[in-house]
């Protein structure tokens, strides 16, 4: 059973298993989702399968998944499927369990997509901070082919490509959901995946950060939510930032 739990038009949130409510869906440009992958025993963490090929992605859509190189291994991910890209979220924090093993103080993200990559919406995620340097190349590494000599000349303060590793403060101390991203390290995966004025779709919404962020970036957002208080907490959120947006 599954019910529209908020729908102010911009963003929607469902009630319900995913599995149930992904085929209902109209096309979305991008998915930005943790899953629970069942590596703990607690009750948020129970792991769904076979979601993945039931997610209504436009061609030009891919996939952002948010997990420990631990679960995104052991995750069965069905053919068809090719990882375009990894980044590396840096948290200020870290977890850890035992006291024989580094401390951890990241978590990957990883693009999927269907298809021809020349076909996925791919927008470059940068940051205005460059300083002015000219760049002489000549050649490639070898294992990227030949390449003509080529110069490149950056401005201060200009554009550069956002590195793959983007250190955020994580939610610890004020997060909703034990998995709670920080809408700082999921606006650039949006940015970058969803083009401006479409649509991010997050199947496992928890307290709703990747619609929030959404929201912030100009997209519109559906999310799907199987716990009725996490489904409270981000339409708490949700309307909070309407509110702020009007």
């Amino acid at each position: 059973m599954s019910a529209v739990y908020l729908d102010d038009g911009d963003v929607v949130l469902h009630l319900g298993d995913c599995r149930n409510i992904l085929p209902t869906l109209d096309p979305v440009d991008a998915v930005v989702v943790d899953p629970p992958y069942g590596v703990t025993a607690l009750a948020w963490d129970a792991p769904v399968r076979d979601w993945l090929d039931l997610l209504p992605l436009k061609p030009s859509g891919s996939v952002w998944l948010f997990g420990s190189m631990r679960s995104l291994m052991a995750l069965d991910i069905p053919a068809g499927w090719t990882m375009a890209e990894d980044v590396v979220w840096e948290k200020h924090n870290g977890s850890n369990g035992t006291k024989d093993r580094f401390r951890r103080v990241h978590e990957h993200a990883i693009r999927l997509y269907r298809g021809r990559w020349a076909d996925v919406y791919s927008a470059p995620p940068v940051t205005n901070d460059a300083r002015r340097k000219t760049i002489r190349r000549k050649e490639r590494a070898p294992h990227w082919g030949e390449i003509a000599e080529s110069t490149y000349t950056s401005e201060d303060g200009g554009p550069r490509i956002m590195r793959s590793v983007i250190p955020v403060r994580s939610c610890h101390g004020h997060a909703v959901h034990p998995t709670q991203k920080p809408t700082g390290i999921l606006r650039p995966l949006i940015e970058s995946a969803c083009p401006p004025g479409g649509t991010v779709l997050d199947p496992f919404a928890g307290s709703g950060s990747t619609l929030v962020a959404a929201r912030e970036c100009g997209r519109r957002a559906v999310g799907i939510e199987i716990d009725p208080g996490y489904a409270a907490a981000a339409a708490h959120r949700l309307r909070q930032l309407a509110l702020a947006l009007a």
